[in-house]
């Protein structure tokens, strides 16, 4: 078990301007760093300022945007896709009605578009569900991403930052990223720099409410946020899950009600929830991933 300091301290080293990565020991140990420097004095409650981010597989590239992924021309890709996503989906809105692009560009990360946003969470045990959700990658490790999106945000351009301080808020919403910025173009403007930023997303369905979700905003299509991330390395870490400490998480997790039937709620969800509970821990091996 780390001792106080180190786990109190886990998330301010840095070596050599390459973000901090703490391999969790064991179940308690692991509470333990997800729920690290979240006791704020000025107000003498436990509220975290990190946003969290599961994947299954530690190795991956898990910090590049589904845009980037895509390749091709990023920016114009970016334009086509958000243009063609607006037209087509008009018909099928289920009676929302949509004023910005910051609306729009929630609602097509939501439902698979390509974009730019990467999908985070204020749940630590949401984002450890992400990371053992893959019954196929249960003998790599996962990660958990941690980054402090206050922090982050005292980074901003004035514009940006001024926004936040007069609504008294820590994170953007859509309403207040319309004010700063129209679009995109409008947006990636206010900063010579790559920034990125941190927005939740309308309540557009329980999905979204159940996952606590919000997204992460760079200033440019192109830009990298791990890349980012590791010139201000002091914002974040990665939690390394280790293989053997998976099905421990992920048991206990299931235990506590966090799984695909409340995180996708619908009978979609239902069926794998009660799919990967049954399954044979023996037929794991011949899982493909995303099988579940």
């Amino acid at each position: 078990m780390a001792s106080p300091f180190f786990i109190a301290a886990s998330r301010k080293q840095v070596h050599d301007g390459v973000m901090n990565e703490v391999v969790a020991q064991n179940w308690n140990h692991l509470q333990d760093l997800l729920f690290a420097d979240s006791w704020r004095g000025e107000i003498n409650r436990f509220r975290s300022p990190y946003a969290f981010r599961g994947v299954s597989l530690a190795v991956s590239s898990e910090l590049t945007t589904s845009l980037q992924r895509l390749g091709g021309e990023t920016e114009a890709n970016e334009r086509h896709l958000l243009r063609n996503f607006r037209k087509y989906a008009s018909l099928d809105r289920e009676g929302r009605h949509l004023d910005s692009t910051w609306e729009w560009l929630a609602l097509a990360q939501h439902h698979g578009l390509p974009t730019r946003l990467l999908d985070w969470t204020y749940s630590p045990f949401v984002a450890l569900h992400f990371a053992t959700q893959e019954l196929a990658w249960m003998d790599h490790d996962a990660v958990v991403w941690c980054v402090n999106f206050e922090a982050a945000h005292r980074l901003l351009p004035m514009t940006l930052l001024d926004s936040l301080r007069s609504e008294g808020s820590n994170v953007f919403t859509v309403d207040m990223l319309r004010k700063a910025a129209n679009d995109l173009a409008t947006f990636d403007a206010l900063s010579a720099d790559s920034v990125a930023l941190f927005f939740e997303p309308p309540s557009l369905d329980a999905r979204i409410v159940n996952q606590f979700a919000l997204f992460s905003l760079m200033s440019n299509p192109i830009a990298d946020f791990e890349d980012w991330l590791n010139e201000h390395a002091h914002l974040g870490s990665r939690i390394i899950i280790p293989a053997n400490l998976k099905w421990e998480v992920r048991d206990k997790l299931d235990q506590a009600n966090i799984t695909e039937r409340v995180l996708f709620p619908g009978l979609d969800g239902l069926s794998r929830w009660l799919t990967r509970h049954y399954v044979p821990r023996e037929a794991i091996s011949l899982i493909m991933p995303g099988d579940l």
